[in-house]
């Protein structure tokens, strides 16, 4: 949540400042603003609102899209203005942020940056000051007088308070980061000290590119990628001092400490839309990629098929650990706990173990039993899921043995975890996730597999078989692609209902978790996710006319049973959609309509189910005329609770 971006170099620094602002849009927010250092005074710029609201603000003309413009026009226009802001708030240094509310309504006032009372520092910030109302008596009681009604603009004024008395910004710094409880990401500069910026972290995500002449902070790469490709990922309490030429690391004590830097070797058109309207749609067609390049560095060829799995990073994760685990945990939030719950099903089929499965907010706080012999799993995309990190330091803590599947290298999740396994989607800018989820299904399939071999519940031959239809899912999905128009057409007449019933039996009930989530994030309809059998214990009383029912239907031994519940439904006068295999006959004349995936094992086929739910969920917020890469009230990332 939120983004935060800092430069300090020889450019002007507003431009790049509102540029790197942009490239993190996908991660939510409510406000904007900008904080520069002229050569004489640190210049403030923030507003309520989208980040052209501070442009216009900035450059007093208006980039909004008129009637007779059209949305690329604005675009240009945009990047126009934004590359001329230079010219009106002028320096060389300065920090940026979007906010997404946790303290104080979203208003200009509320927006960081935010000064000390003289206007000498500037700080913004992400993450939520747990003790803020008691430090803010306590400066009140200084004689400090609040602007805002934020926990942030606390630190300004700490900052300053250990300023006054040591005036060494540094140790300022450090002494206010001691009084802190709860999560931060800060950016920090002084007109005092107008050649650097000051940022620490704990919990909240930071990052720091490495230019040539140039340095940076950021929330995430993708906000310097145009400008570098060498970062650090500050470690938890890091405190990183940059000035033009070098960038300084220090632990929480003040000393200094040595770092490798890291190579990002993501292609900078990954994260563009490359001709897509929007990022949305562009992720959903980059999954045969996304799944080829999380597959198959992990498969064993011979004669071009696959025979076996390695997951050479993971270490520890032996076949004798494997072998010997008693139980598999796993827990993750939103989407990433729905790829959990189909990993549920593969667990329990291929290697006879039992899972339990648990949404991370829950799971934190209800005092969880561990036992020896644990496997426990946390997936986040970001790898900066605040409910997630607190499962993952409880599990750590009682002596469990944690995997972490992740999308992000460097990211405090893959850290702290004994082993990681990289989902290599790439980046995933869209609000709603996408090749993310696809590419944990991946992952876990894999394991799932690999655990029922060395356990002896999978023969060898049905595990090659299995291994071989993963391996061909990235075409099977290129060709679910190619007919998305049946898809399209098929929204164009249902995407006014009232109420979406996504149902499913087995691993289609685990799907139909997701595909619910999806269609609810991006198009604002009611939709919910049921399991087909339990449609006469309540939830049939909610259908009627203004109802589509979906159902997802790959399991042939359950072909019958949702047929029969597709006709109950139909019968009450609702819309009806079945999304199934190129076999799957029974639901010819029952249906409304029948989307076809290509034939797969029945165990493999959530990887392939869900694409048209993806299409049908894009499609209908774009009729809907929503835009799918930001929904309201969502954030990419959610790093505190």
């Amino acid at each position: 949540m939120c983004g935060i971006v800092g430069y300090v170099g020889c450019k002007e620094a507003t431009p790049v400042l509102v540029n790197g602002l942009k490239k993190l849009e996908y991660r939510g927010y409510d406000s904007a603003g900008i904080a520069v250092y002229d050569g004489q005074n640190i210049i403030v710029r923030k507003v309520k609102g989208a980040l052209r609201l501070l442009v216009e603000d900035v450059t007093k003309q208006v980039v909004r899209q008129t009637k007779d413009q059209s949305e690329t026009e604005c675009d240009k226009r945009e990047a126009e203005l934004i590359a001329q802001m230079g010219q009106f708030v002028k320096g060389s240094i300065g920090i940026g942020h979007t906010r997404w509310a946790t303290h104080g309504e979203p208003n200009d006032i509320n927006a960081h940056p935010h000064l000390n009372e003289s206007g000498t520092i500037a700080i913004v910030h992400n993450g939520i000051i747990e003790n803020y109302a008691k430090l803010k008596a306590w400066l009140q009681e200084q004689g400090v007088v609040f602007r805002s009604q934020t926990d942030t603009e606390v630190i300004a004024h700490l900052i300053n308070y250990y300023y006054e008395d040591s005036h060494d910004i540094f140790d300022a710094v450090l002494q206010t980061l001691g009084r802190l409880e709860g999560s931060y990401a800060l950016g920090v500069i002084s007109k005092d000290y107008p050649d650097r910026i000051i940022a620490a972290r704990k919990e909240s995500p930071l990052i720091i590119g490495l230019g040539n002449g140039e340095n940076f902070i950021a929330s995430d790469v993708p906000a310097v990628l145009e400008h570098t490709r060498e970062v650090y990922f500050l470690d938890q309490k890091q405190i990183a001092v940059l000035y033009a030429d070098h960038v300084d690391l220090f632990d929480e004590e003040g000393n200094k400490v040595i770092k490798e830097s890291y190579h990002v070797d993501w292609d900078i058109s990954s994260a563009e839309k490359n001709g897509y309207a929007h990022f949305m749609l562009k992720e959903i067609h980059e999954q045969p990629k996304a799944l080829t390049d999380t597959l198959r560095p992990r498969l064993i060829m011979q004669n071009d098929k696959p025979v076996d799995i390695k997951l050479e990073e993971a270490k520890s994760l032996t076949d004798e650990a494997l072998k010997d685990a008693k139980r598999i945990v796993i827990t993750a939030c939103g989407t990433a706990y729905h790829a959990g719950v189909v990993a549920k099903y593969a667990f329990e089929r291929f290697a006879r173990i039992p899972v339990t499965v648990d949404v991370a907010s829950e799971f934190r706080y209800r005092n969880p039993i561990f036992e020896k012999g644990d496997i426990f799993i946390v997936i986040s995309q970001s790898g900066e899921t605040a409910d997630t990190l607190a499962a993952l330091r409880l599990a750590k803590e009682a002596g469990v043995h944690v995997i972490a599947i992740t999308n992000c290298v460097g990211s405090t999740v893959s850290r702290e975890a004994d082993d990681v396994i990289y989902t290599w989607a790439g980046p995933e800018i869209a609000v709603a996730s996408t090749k993310a989820y696809t590419t944990q299904l991946a992952c876990l399939y894999l394991l799932s597999l690999k655990s029922g071999l060395v356990r002896g519940t999978l023969t060898r031959d049905a595990y090659e078989k299995l291994l071989t239809e993963l391996n061909e899912t990235p075409q099977k999905i290129e060709q679910i692609l190619a007919h998305q128009e049946t898809i399209q057409k098929f929204v164009s007449k249902n995407f006014n209902k009232q109420k979406v019933f996504f149902i499913g039996r087995q691993f289609d009930s685990a799907t139909s978790l997701e595909c619910a989530l999806k269609l609810k994030e991006v198009s604002y309809m009611h939709s919910e996710a049921f399991a087909a059998g339990e449609l006469k214990h309540g939830p049939i009383a909610l259908v009627d006319s203004d109802t589509l029912v979906v159902a997802i239907a790959t399991d042939h031994a359950m072909y019958e049973k949702l047929a029969s519940n597709i006709v109950e439904v139909k019968s009450r006068g609702c819309a009806t959609l079945v999304i199934t295999q190129e076999q799957g006959n029974a639901f010819n004349s029952a249906a409304d309509e029948i989307i076809r995936i290509p034939q797969v094992s029945d165990d493999l086929a959530s990887l392939l189910s869900v694409i048209p739910a993806q299409l049908f969920a894009y499609y209908c917020a774009v009729l809907r005329g929503n835009n799918p890469d930001k929904p309201r009230n969502l954030a990419k990332s959610v790093t505190v609770e």
